[in-house]
């Protein structure tokens, strides 16, 4: 049996999935908890959510729509997807970008690593 580049690479980018997955989650999940701390007690149903949301103010408003997007992105990581993200993503972008500076520098190098296989082999501008 012969093994492929793209075989070794999609072996590369599942091993850094599993290795990076609960980190980033788990740097998200503090960022959500620093922002829930910082607004107003959310209500639960749905009639007291929408009545919160109205009463912040816009940099309130800002940091509820982060925490909401921080939410989905560590829903997702634990297996709920979420909206306008692929459900067979494990570790979407958007959830990489919203980890980039927090993360420890080991991390950091792994996801730098994740994304250069992610994007596959890289065209050298002018080259024919």
């Amino acid at each position: 049996m012969t093994v492929t580049m793209p075989d070794v690479r999609e072996r590369d980018r599942r091993d850094l999935v599993v290795q990076l997955r609960d980190e980033v989650r788990v740097v998200l999940a503090k960022r959500a908890e620093a922002l829930q701390a910082a607004l107003p007690p959310r209500p639960g149903d749905a009639h007291g959510r929408y009545a919160w949301l109205r009463s912040l103010d816009e940099p309130q408003a800002r940091r509820a729509e982060l925490l909401n997007r921080l939410e989905a992105l560590c829903g997702h990581l634990s297996g709920r997807p979420a909206l306008g993200i692929r459900a067979d993503d494990a570790l979407p972008a958007a959830a990489l970008e919203e980890a980039d500076g927090f993360l420890s520098e080991s991390a950091a190098r792994l996801v730098a690593a994740y994304r250069r296989i992610a994007e596959g082999p890289s065209v050298v501008s002018g080259a024919k």
